[in-house]
């Protein structure tokens, strides 16, 4: 697969809603960044819904899309989360959660009926949500004699790095700046062959 330092998300949380023999599905889409998120926003629906049958769901983490989970809360195996998880991945998204939200209707839909119910309403919920396209960035401390400092800019303005934070000490600059994840070892290249500033990587985000 090749690499790519984009991915596409949700910007916001959206709601959808699908019906079959008087059972109500109703979708919850997130965006989300940790699987704490995942945490946290199950248990706000699970108290805004506690009369509920079923709190089923399905995410996918990571701008490769290296962790993807489901959760089929007391339904037939991989009759809810799976084709809540199928409609994230088909839609090419990622840090995206959907939770479904089950009331029963009192008759039972069977297998295929469920895997129906719960992939439509997730659709439902992600159709109804904006779409957008994030850079994924690293993050690196840099420090140096401050008569250096320029190159530092220079390098910034070559490559399309973002300055996020500067302070000084004595003679001696401190940094910290974003640079989009395909440019950093250009980046890094070009300062460490200058052979005059100390730098550590942070984070990726």
């Amino acid at each position: 697969m090749l690499f790519t330092d984009t991915y596409t998300t949700i910007q916001a949380a959206s709601q959808g809603e699908y019906k079959d023999k008087g059972s109500k599905f109703i979708g919850y889409a997130f965006p989300i960044n940790t699987e704490e998120d995942v945490k946290e926003l199950l248990q706000k629906i699970k108290s805004e819904h506690h009369a509920a049958a079923h709190h089923c769901y399905a995410y996918v983490l990571g701008a490769q899309k290296q962790i993807q989970k489901s959760n089929d809360d007391r339904e037939p195996n991989n009759s809810a989360g799976k084709p809540i998880l199928r409609s994230i991945v088909s839609k090419d998204l990622t840090n995206t959660l959907v939770i479904v939200v089950r009331y029963f209707g009192g008759k039972l839909l069977g297998v295929p009926g469920l895997i129906t119910a719960y992939g439509e309403a997730a659709n439902e919920a992600l159709n109804k949500a904006d779409v957008t396209e994030k850079i994924v960035c690293e993050y690196y401390k840099i420090s140096g004699d401050y008569t250096h400092e320029n190159e530092v800019y220079k390098a910034y303005k070559l490559y399309g790095a973002k300055l996020i934070e500067q302070n000084y000490h004595e003679n001696q600059f401190n940094g910290i700046f974003e640079i989009r994840k395909s440019k950093a070892d250009l980046l890094l290249t070009y300062l460490k062959e200058k052979r005059l500033f100390e730098i550590t990587f942070i984070t990726e985000k």
